[in-house]
């Protein structure tokens, strides 16, 4: 088995996957996989939450980009290697077997092959596309991604208001039916008491209608002896003749 080529291995790690250029101020997800700030900027434009990463998909509930200090300085280390021996530019990857440029994307094996591995028994009956054609699908899809993960979150939110109304209109529904029974039974309240207090009016007046039927003289009687109780004008009786 041949040993990989350690020059193409490393152009591999300091590649941005977004770009397919050199790393320019790369940062890290959580999930580890790296990419240029100004690419998974422009990715996620739009999203503050939900988002994913372009390279396996895990979705993350918010942007977290970490600076990686030490790919940063692998990839100036390679920028001046490449100046100083000639080494190959950045622009132009090699396939590892042929040594010809990748220039097409199998889309059976999701990799980037050369010419000739486009005519190899391997990839003679796979769909294959242009490199370029393959990152504007790669860009179509990320951006299907986000409409559908937006739509996913506004549905959501929409489910939480519907809840959220709903849990309202119960609790004022619940609210308003004690108000109700509280004003019924205040209004029975007055209403006994009214009545009692009617009763005993009616108490009242009879008791006066009565004690204005008698005679005037026993009337006076009556009202002297309650004024003056035990007065001896009480039993006084008119002197025999």
């Amino acid at each position: 088995m041949a040993a990989a080529n350690p020059a193409k291995t490393l152009q591999d790690e300091i590649t941005c996957t977004l770009c397919l250029k050199y790393f320019e101020d790369p940062v890290s997800l959580d999930c580890d996989h790296s990419f240029c700030r100004a690419c998974i900027t422009q990715c996620w434009e739009g999203f503050d939450t939900d988002v994913s990463c372009p390279e396996c998909g895990k979705l993350f509930p918010q942007r977290n980009l970490r600076l990686n200090r030490q790919l940063r300085n692998i990839v100036e280390a390679a920028r001046e290697l490449r100046l100083q021996s000639g080494w190959e530019p950045e622009t132009k990857r090699l396939c590892e077997k042929h040594k010809e440029p990748l220039k097409l994307f199998c889309k059976e094996d999701e990799i980037p092959i050369c010419l000739v591995c486009d005519r190899s028994k391997e990839h003679r009956d796979h769909t294959v596309i242009p490199a370029e054609e393959a990152a504007e699908e790669f860009k179509v899809g990320s951006d299907q991604l986000k409409t559908q993960t937006e739509r996913q979150k506004i549905v959501s939110e929409f489910q939480q208001l519907r809840h959220f109304l709903e849990e309202q209109e119960r609790l004022q529904l619940a609210q308003l039916e004690k108000l109700d029974k509280e004003i019924e039974e205040i209004q029975n309240e007055n209403a006994t008491k009214l009545s009692e207090q009617i009763s005993h009016l009616n108490e009242l007046i009879s008791e006066l209608e009565g004690k204005c039927q008698k005679p005037v003289s026993e009337f006076l009687q009556v009202r002297l002896s309650e004024k003056h109780p035990g007065s001896p004008h009480r039993d006084r009786t008119a002197p025999k003749l």
